[in-house]
């Protein structure tokens, strides 16, 4: 039996799982909720409706594994909790500061209603803080570094985007160089967020906008601009269709740390992605975790999980025997 999807929201985090969908041959896409006019959206899949939000809760026992597709903003916050009483749920939430909270509301949730919900899933939060733990349980004696870019913040970019005046917009995150090639040769440095990565802002504002009150509100919001050296410019719609219209990103995690009895000898682990559309990989993350929650709960597990909490297994299409034969 197929894993019945539903998609909550179909911009392009939530068409980035309709494609990852169709590369499981274990899942079908069962329903997209939007909360535009049904009619107006056109999806890829054939056979397959567009319902309102409003009739998600109806639909509990036609889908597995609801996944949530919109922002860390003001979306999640609210809609992961209340989704966690009719399905299992699948979301993105990547505000680190706020994951804890996050956490705490989406479990007494998920307990009551007895589903699994795994949130903050991604490539950071998500497949990032898995190698942050890798390394961290192999090398204990080490510092962790990890550096996000050249590439375009989805979260970040929803956030300008909600900026008062602000038509449109792309934050592009930017690994500094010398604090990159510092770590890279092993010397350890101890870096603030604001000399790791710089933040650039490509912004459309709307006819007559406060600039000077744009610019203020992006560099001085708190957990997203406020402790980083952040550019700003306002540019218009073509330029921002012509230079701005892909999403690609990536990113380092490094854990550089020492071994043996006197910490004589030096390691560093890196692992890092590279990635020509970052909504269409996180979406690909988002599958294999809505397979892992549908399996969990089978099981009869229940409450918020996390990258942490999920094995390895769980995630894959093939069963163990072929993970043994061919994997490990």
């Amino acid at each position: 039996m197929s894993i019945r999807i539903g998609i909550l929201g179909y911009g392009n985090l939530g068409r980035g799982v309709e494609c990852a969908i169709r590369q499981n041959p274990d899942m079908e896409l069962k329903a997209v909720f939007t909360r535009r006019n049904p009619e107006t959206v056109k999806i890829l899949t054939e056979g397959v409706n567009v319902y309102s939000v409003d009739e998600a809760e109806h639909m509990a026992g036609e889908i597995d594994v609801l996944i949530l597709c919109g922002g860390s903003a003001t979306d999640l916050p609210k809609q992961t909790p209340e989704y966690a009483k009719f399905f299992n749920t699948i979301d993105s939430f990547d505000t680190h500061a706020k994951i804890p909270e996050h956490f705490d509301a989406v479990d007494a949730a998920a307990k009551e209603s007895g589903h699994v919900s795994i949130i903050s899933v991604g490539w950071d939060p998500g497949m990032f803080s898995l190698n942050r733990l890798y390394a961290n349980a192999i090398l204990p004696e080490g510092k962790d570094y990890t550096f996000w870019g050249k590439g375009v913040s989805q979260g970040h970019s929803d956030a300008v985007r909600r900026v008062e005046g602000v038509k449109d917009a792309r934050q592009y995150t930017i690994p500094k160089e010398e604090a990159l090639k510092a770590v890279r040769a092993g010397e350890n440095p101890d870096l603030t967020t604001r000399e790791k990565h710089l933040r650039e802002c490509f912004v459309v504002a709307e006819e007559g906008a406060d600039l000077a009150k744009i610019e203020e509100t992006i560099k001085t919001m708190p957990n997203y601009f406020d402790e980083y050296d952040t550019i700003v410019h306002f540019i218009s719609e073509e330029e921002m269709q012509k230079n701005h219209s892909g999403i690609p990103h990536g990113g380092f995690v490094i854990r550089s740390g020492k071994t043996g009895w006197n910490g004589e000898h030096n390691h560093l682990i890196e692992y890092n992605l590279k990635l020509d559309s970052n909504p269409e990989f996180t979406s690909s993350v988002l599958v294999a975790y809505a397979r892992a929650a549908y399996r969990m709960s089978k099981e009869g597990q229940s409450g918020c999980k996390t990258v942490f909490d999920v094995a390895p297994a769980y995630l894959s299409a093939k069963d163990g025997a072929e993970l043994r034969k061919h994997l490990l």
